[in-house]
């Protein structure tokens, strides 16, 4: 059978090979421990659940939704970005709903990316920024994210014929796969860069609410101009423990919005009803359920640091996202996530997530202390060191 072209342009997704190889070593008998794929292992909140089980019984969500959202949805939205970040949307123009954040970032590229067009992808990075781009036969420019810069872009130093061409700017802090975060003053920086060069910003902000030790994250558009350029995408997916309910937004400039919504109206039907009225309960909800998860995050962020510390890693604290990001011996990823996967410990690779990526493997802290304990132990009993 032959692909199309564009699949063949396509690099392999990294996380289902990685579920190959997990896989095989489970059939052999292997008690995996997974810091692989950022998928909680909290459940969701029993109010959100409850939400949906009632929301089921409603014939109106048993009919087609609406493409753009229901407007009760997106005005718990437009409450909750003013709650967090003090920015005031119209949630009528300004905010869109979306079947989880991955189907936006790769939607927004068909409404104003053409063939040969550039667009400006961080690396390493969440994968859909580089294969959306291909997918709508854009050109991507890579952005390396460098540790001796906070993993911040520098963005003057891209090529200005690179420029002439380029339609829009990827962003994504708290990072993935880093976990570095951005300040005001960059946002004001992208903002400058963006109106200069006429780029459209898509800030992916899917870890905004997953921060530790008093850090208050800001977003892209609480930037004096950032709503001309921008828009942000944002998840329920993390901050609820909502990653199987598919539920997202993307809100900012009205135009953009626009033509995000032209796309979904030719490739879905919206976002479940019942999905919607759960993610409205979530988010105008008693928080408290956030704040605990966050807690328990940090819980295993700090056992995961300190030993991997005693292991010899030159590992930091993250000030966000459920992420670290670890250099390993030898530089080499791959060949360094293959022998933990020895001792049933998955890593996800840094060169998953692009070229920039290799000499670090990503840990997401989906397991519970007692298991990151077990895989420490694992790790040391395999004479792992930093």
């Amino acid at each position: 059978m032959r692909y199309a072209e564009r699949i063949g342009r396509l690099p392999p997704y990294l996380f289902a090979e990685l579920d190959r190889k997990v896989e095989e070593k489970r059939r052999q008998g292997v008690d995996i421990i997974s810091f692989g794929v950022g998928d909680p292992d909290i459940p969701t909140p029993e109010h959100i659940v409850r939400a949906a089980c009632e929301a089921a019984k409603n014939p109106e969500n048993h009919r087609y939704p609406s493409y753009e959202g229901k407007l009760t949805y997106r005005q718990a939205v437009a409450e909750r970005f003013r709650s967090d970040f003090g920015v005031e949307l119209d949630p009528e123009r300004e905010v869109i709903a979306l079947i989880g954040s991955k189907e936006g970032v790769h939607n927004i590229h068909f409404a104003f990316v053409d063939p040969g067009d550039v667009v400006l992808c961080p690396c390493p990075a969440y994968p859909v920024y580089r294969t959306g781009t291909l997918f709508a036969g854009g050109v991507p420019e890579v952005l390396p994210l460098k540790e001796e810069r906070r993993f911040l872009p520098e963005l003057w130093e891209v090529p200005e014929e690179k420029l002439k061409r380029a339609r829009m700017l990827w962003l994504n802090y708290p990072n993935n796969p880093t976990a570095a975060v951005a300040e005001l003053d960059f946002y004001r920086e992208v903002v400058e860069f963006a109106t200069e060069y006429g780029l459209i910003v898509c800030s992916d902000e899917a870890y905004a609410s997953m921060a530790f030790d008093g850090y208050r994250v800001r977003s892209f558009l609480e930037a004096e101009g950032a709503m001309d350029v921008g828009i942000v995408i944002n998840s329920l997916s993390k901050t609820y423990s909502m990653t199987g309910w598919r539920i997202a937004y993307a809100c900012g400039n009205a135009e953009v919005i626009e033509g995000l919504k032209k796309v979904k109206t030719n490739v879905d039907s919206g976002a479940s009803g019942i999905i919607q009225d759960a993610a409205i309960a979530a988010l105008r909800g008693p928080q408290e359920c956030v704040q605990e998860a966050v807690r328990e995050y940090q819980r295993r962020r700090d056992v995961m640091v300190e030993g991997l510390r005693r292991l010899g890693f030159r590992v930091e604290k993250p000030k966000a996202t459920f992420y670290l990001w670890v250099p390993v011996p030898g530089g080499n990823s791959i060949a360094f996530a293959e022998r933990l996967l020895e001792a049933g410990v998955v890593v996800t690779p840094g060169v998953g997530f692009g070229e920039h990526g290799e000499g670090y493997v990503r840990l997401a802290l989906t397991q519970p202390v007692e298991r990151i304990r077990e895989a420490l132990e694992r790790m040391e009993e395999l004479g792992v060191r930093g």
